[in-house]
């Protein structure tokens, strides 16, 4: 018998304006309510809130809704700090309380480590700045309105591709504030500001810094009016013609000395956005680490040398390992600048069988490791044949932190230490450190 696809009939949504109450927060910030045992996060509202909500999507394990009214407030709810929130996708949290995103982020950690890692502990005392003006980077993406004739600056919208212009970010470096408002009028001038991609703004220890992504070349004018700039402003410009290809324009190489040293880096490296948050982000690594002169350390995912140098200065050696070769030279040119001379740097997969590498046939006392959010998966269960006996991990995403964690444990680590890092605040990325001892 011939059988015959018959697509699903869609259901439609009821859209019609509910109330509900909230019962906690997600692990990205939203609200989550309960309908019918069903979940429904809604973004905007806080557990306790009786608020006003309209279906967005609907599927079969859970539901989104808009917010559009909050009947009764939490008492940690506040309002947002900056004009644009309600509409910029760059902060998640600005409506709740900062100390009360502090205990919300540390209660996430808590509860996916229990959930995921099987692992209950109290944690350390969190990590913390300044909630305001605390960001040293940022991107701002470039848009050309050809109806108006003009050049939107600014951060993409809340789930959407379209901008928000932007002329003042509070949580932004008020030194980094100033270089927009100057910058702007000056992109606008330039003869195809439509080839303009994205302005790059950073604040190094000793500069500020301007990385401009065009996609079409610049003539001879563009760059007098970009020298102009440099000179006016005082700042460092570099271009960026090709993803990943800069050249400087005018002004020196950067740096930042969050642990005492400085570390020089190119604008599309990767650093830290927070410098409070990193300098005792280091120093809790090196009193975690308990080390001591006779020690071998490995950093793996060493990028710059931002833990690797600072480690160096307290032990016998560091091998750091990071997969992106033009990092490692800048590693290596870091350690040279700073006359460290115990501290070697390779390229290598950290996916791969590293027990047979050049450097992973010595044995390591200690293992520091900073990944991505895709975490270490390939690496951490070569931990046991690398010999360590404290390892501490620095994580972006305490979803992989807490797969990992799973497979120390299973090699015969215990967690003894987790503490949560107010990295990015009023976002909801969440940054952690975890200690591990066998």
């Amino acid at each position: 018998m011939a059988r015959f696809f018959q697509p699903k009939k869609k259901t439609e949504i009821n859209r019609k304006h509910q109330s509900i109450t909230i019962a906690r927060l997600d692990h990205l910030g939203s609200g989550i309510a309960y309908q019918n045992k069903k979940p429904i996060f809604i973004e905007g509202a806080l557990p306790g809130e009786t608020v006003v909500y309209q279906l967005t999507e609907s599927k079969s394990k859970y539901s989104r809704g808009k917010l559009i009214k909050v009947l009764t407030a939490s008492e940690e709810r506040v309002t947002p700090f900056c004009p644009h929130y309600a509409s910029c996708g760059g902060c998640q949290l600005q409506h709740l309380e900062h100390q009360a995103q502090i205990k919300y982020k540390q209660e996430s950690l808590e509860q996916l480590m229990a959930k995921f890692a099987g692992q209950s502990l109290s944690l350390s005392e969190p990590v913390v700045s300044h909630h305001q003006h605390y960001r040293r980077r940022a991107r701002f993406s470039l848009v050309w309105d050809k109806v108006n004739k003009s050049l939107t600056v600014g951060f993409r919208k809340k789930q959407s591709q379209d901008l928000v212009g932007i002329d003042h970010c509070p949580v932004l470096d008020n030194d980094l504030n100033l270089v927009l408002e100057k910058i702007k009028p000056v992109l606008n001038r330039l003869s195809k500001p439509e080839s303009l991609g994205h302005v790059e703004l950073i604040k190094a220890d000793n500069e500020r810094v301007v990385l401009l992504r065009h996609v079409k070349p610049l003539n001879e004018d563009d760059k007098r009016k970009l020298h102009q700039f440099v000179k006016q402003t005082e700042v460092t410009l570099y271009l960026m013609p090709e993803s990943g290809m800069v050249e400087m324009l005018a002004g020196k190489v950067p740096f930042y000395e969050d642990a005492g040293l400085p570390i020089y880096f190119q604008p599309n490296h990767f650093i830290q956005v927070n410098k409070i948050v990193n300098t005792k982000m280091i120093q809790q690594a090196i009193d975690w680490l308990d080390l001591n002169e006779q020690d071998r350390v490995l950093d793996l995912f060493c990028g710059g040398g931002n833990f690797s140098l600072p480690v160096a200065r307290k032990v016998k050696q560091v091998i750091g390992i990071e997969g992106i070769e033009e990092m490692v030279i800048q590693a290596d040119t870091n350690a040279q600048k700073n006359d460290v001379n115990n501290a070697l740097f390779y390229q290598a997969n950290l996916e791969e069988d590293m027990t047979q590498s050049e450097w992973g046939r010595e044995k390591f006392d200690k293992i520091l490791l900073d990944p991505a959010r895709a975490g270490a998966k390939g690496i951490i269960e070569q931990t046991t044949e690398l010999g360590a006996k404290r390892v501490v991990y620095v994580s972006c995403n305490p979803a992989t932190l807490a797969r990992d964690s799973q497979s120390l444990i299973q090699q015969g680590f215990r967690l003894e230490k987790l503490a949560m890092l107010d990295m990015f605040p009023h976002t909801s990325h969440l940054e952690s450190m975890a200690l591990f001892v066998r």
